[in-house]
C-alpha cells in the first residue's frame, strides 16, 4: 500500500511526471495547467471544484514528495505551479489573451518572487508552504489582470 501512495503521490505532485523534465520543470508545469485551461474552458464551478481538489490533493501529495525525496521544495514538484497558474487565470475571461498573459504574468511572480511571497515558503513547512507561494503568486497576476480589465 505505501508503494500505490508513494507513486500516487509523485504522479500528482509531478503533475503526471512532468516535473521530471531536466530543464524549467516550473514553466513546464504552469504551461500544462494552461493548457488544460485552454482545451477545457472550465466553467466558474468546474474552476472552483478543480481548484479546491487540487489544491488539496497538491498539498497532501507535495508533502509525501518532499519527505521522500529530501530537500526542501524539490525542483520535480510542479503541482504548485499547476494550481497557481490556475488561480492566476480565476475569474477571467478565458479568451487567448487572457489565457496567455496569465501564464507569463504567473511565472513573472512565480520566479522573482516579491514580498510577501519569498516569505511564505519561511513561514509554512511541507506541503502548504509548497503549494502557498504558487497560490500567492498567482493572486498576484490575477489581480494585475482584473485591473486591466476594469480598466
Amino acid at each position: 500500500m505505501k508503494g500505490f501512495c508513494s507513486i500516487l503521490s509523485k504522479s500528482i505532485s509531478t503533475v503526471f511526471f512532468i516535473g521530471y523534465i531536466p530543464f524549467a520543470p516550473g514553466t513546464f508545469g504552469s504551461l500544462a495547467a494552461m493548457l488544460f485551461v485552454w482545451i477545457l474552458k472550465p466553467d466558474i464551478v468546474w474552476q472552483v471544484i478543480i481548484l479546491i481538489f487540487a489544491f488539496i490533493a497538491g498539498v497532501k501529495s507535495a508533502h509525501i514528495t518532499e519527505q521522500e525525496l529530501g530537500g526542501k521544495d524539490n525542483k520535480c514538484i510542479v503541482i504548485d505551479e499547476f494550481v497557481g497558474y490556475l488561480v492566476s487565470i480565476f475569474l477571467l475571461p478565458l479568451s487567448p489573451g487572457y489565457i496567455i498573459s496569465a501564464f507569463f504574468l504567473f511565472r513573472f511572480f512565480d520566479i522573482l518572487k516579491p514580498p510577501p511571497i519569498r516569505n511564505i515558503e519561511k513561514w509554512l513547512c511541507g506541503g502548504m508552504g509548497i503549494m502557498l507561494d504558487d497560490v500567492a503568486a498567482g493572486i498576484f497576476a490575477n489581480i494585475l489582470l482584473q485591473v486591466w480589465r476594469l480598466i
